[in-house]
């Protein structure tokens, strides 16, 4: 079966010979003779396609097959030059087509019900959109026997990735790959991926600024297909009553990099508010930078100290897409029945939204440090681009002095500022000042600079990304540091007071409690790592005389940002002496 071809019923067509009904063969009329497409670069989209549960008879018809392959090249809006079609013995069809653009072949086992293609072009047209065609095509459900049940036959399964092949840096002029979605996160890691169980696109458009992509995904290594299409039926079982644990992840990309997932939407949100609001004694007003798809507000508006909370979002393109595919991440339903809250997120009356750019915002309003018009914030939440994405941008939201400087002035005596800070670093990572990561260490020294007393990194492993994500939390004074080290009991019973309780009068909060704090309240032990390996090594990474001298200065002040002492004196650390900054009181715990 599906063995060596045999020449038994062998055809070979050729373009010419082909017409519609009109007499006419309209595949040529898509012109791809020019180089403004990309033709002639040495570069190319490869388009894998695997189909099970496939009807056997058309599997095994060389000439529906062939009508088929027509059609799907017709419809891609490519260009066949020709094509063969091999019946095989006992059983079984490969077919191929040569096309100006590169080629499409596919072989068939028509007892197992699978056809397996690959599709290659090196035109500028994208390949994804081709999916839905291959499906109707070539997604033929099995037709049922004389004693089965029409309901009992499964819809044809399909599997496939897609690839960019070949070279386009060097050889297209201008060419970037962080400005192509399809060479990022969501190339790379989904789309490239063949194993996926389902891997649905719910949309893919542009804004003004960025492309979004959302995708539902299954893989079989997270959720079983099974219990999925259970949870699909009325049948009762444990599936079907608790969908919403076996569904597919839902994924959001922004210029093809991965910003949030369904899966992971309680813990990346939920630490990288929190923490900081939690520690704060009453932040009344904060403010949100970026966070376009409303998670990050979410989170705030369940503070009920929560007076004001300002996001501010150069890209609506990107709410708007959210609320109608990212429904959960908009949802305040669940405590819209307290005063000022509504259903959607966006309706609370505590909220107040201003669609541009943030660092202009700041810069504009906070740059000088002396009066201005705008009120003060207690926290300010940057949940904006990773710093190591190469884009100027991105360099400036964590590199600028001015704009760190505004953030510094923006912030009340007591207030926090919160950064995510991107993939946290590996044991063996360089230092991140010589690294992929120098932006996150530029702005280390710059908040330094900049006036913040205590800078603490955290990282949170259930984010649903690709690795650990970091979150940085910068303190203005050093005194409201001292409650980021209080215990677990002390946590639970000032989020007992201080979270919007649910409709069904529990915690709102799905993953954050007074243990998930105590595991951030230290820095990894990779930041150690990283920190230790600049080139002029701190004091503070070897010697008997190092933590003394790691704590302080020659003016006598606490180090901001110095995760090598966090961690190895980690119980005088949690003091209220170090806290506090009493650098005496310090000193004599050490020493005796």
């Amino acid at each position: 079966e599906g063995g060596v071809a045999q020449k038994q019923n062998v055809s070979a067509y050729t373009v010419s010979h082909l017409e519609d009904e009109e007499g006419v063969f309209p595949i040529n009329d898509y012109n791809h003779n020019d180089d403004s497409d990309g033709l002639h670069l040495p570069a190319g989209q490869h388009l894998l396609v695997d189909i099970k549960d496939v009807d056997s008879a058309f599997l095994n018809s060389e000439e529906r097959l062939a009508t088929a392959m027509v059609e799907l090249i017709k419809e891609s809006q490519l260009t066949l030059l020709s094509y063969h079609c091999h019946s095989l013995v006992p059983i079984g069809v490969s077919c191929a087509g040569v096309l100006l653009e590169s080629h499409v072949a596919f072989h068939t086992w028509p007892k197992e019900g699978v056809i397996t293609m690959d599709l290659f072009t090196c035109g500028g047209n994208p390949l994804i959109p081709v999916l839905s065609s291959i499906q109707k095509l070539f997604g033929i459900p099995r037709t049922p026997l004389e004693d089965e049940d029409e309901q009992d036959i499964p819809e044809p399964t399909m599997l496939w990735s897609h690839k960019l092949r070949g070279f386009r840096e060097g050889f297209a002029p201008g060419y970037d790959r962080e400005r192509n979605s399809l060479d990022q996160d969501l190339g790379r890691y989904t789309l490239g991926k063949l194993d996926f169980d389902v891997k649905d696109q719910i949309v893919s458009t542009k804004t003004a600024f960025q492309s979004v992509d959302v995708y539902d995904l299954l893989n079989p290594g997270e959720k079983s297909m099974d219990s999925y299409l259970k949870s699909l039926s009325n049948d009762g079982s444990y599936e079907s009553n608790h969908p919403e644990q076996f569904g597919p992840n839902r994924v959001l990309y922004l210029d093809g990099v991965i910003q949030s997932t369904l899966y992971g939407d309680a813990p990346y949100h939920e630490s990288i508010v929190h923490p900081a609001m939690i520690t704060h004694p009453n932040p009344k007003r904060v403010a949100v930078i970026g966070g376009g798809e409303g998670a990050t507000l979410r989170e705030v508006l369940k503070h009920n100290t929560v007076e004001e909370a300002v996001m501010i979002e150069i890209d609506e393109g990107v709410v708007e897409l959210s609320k109608e595919n990212l429904p959960q991440w908009q949802d305040c339903s669940d405590i819209a029945h307290h005063t000022k809250a509504a259903e959607w997120c966006f309706d609370d009356a505590r909220v107040r939204t201003r669609f541009e750019d943030a660092m202009a915002y700041f810069v504009d309003n906070f740059s000088d440090g002396s009066g201005h018009e705008e009120a003060s914030y207690d926290i300010i939440i940057m949940d904006a681009l990773d710093p190591n994405d190469d884009i100027e941008f991105a360099v400036e939201l964590y590199t600028s002095d001015i704009y760190i400087r505004s953030l510094y002035n923006a912030l009340t005596t007591e207030g926090i500022l919160v950064v995510q800070v991107g993939e946290a670093p590996y044991q063996s990572s360089p230092a991140d000042e010589t690294g992929r990561f120098a932006n996150r260490s530029a702005m280390k020294e710059e908040l330094a600079r900049a006036g913040f007393k205590s800078i603490h990194v955290y990282e949170e492993s259930h984010s649903g990304f690709l690795a650990p994500w970091s979150t940085l939390v910068a303190f203005r004074d050093i005194h409201t540091r001292e409650y980021w080290y209080r215990n677990a009991a002390e946590i639970e019973v000032q989020l007992q007071k201080r979270i919007l309780r649910s409709k069904s009068g529990d915690t709102s909060l799905r993953y954050f409690d007074g243990a998930t704090m105590s595991s951030y309240q230290l820095p990894p032990s990779s930041f150690e790592a990283v920190h230790c390996r600049q080139e002029e090594a701190p004091t503070e990474c070897g010697g008997s005389a190092w933590p003394v001298e790691a704590a302080a200065n020659e003016t006598n002040k606490v180090v901001a940002y110095n995760p090598v002492v966090e961690r190895r004196n980690r119980e005088v650390l949690h003091s209220r002496e170090y806290a506090l900054g009493n650098i005496d009181g310090w000193k004599e715990v050490l020493l005796n």
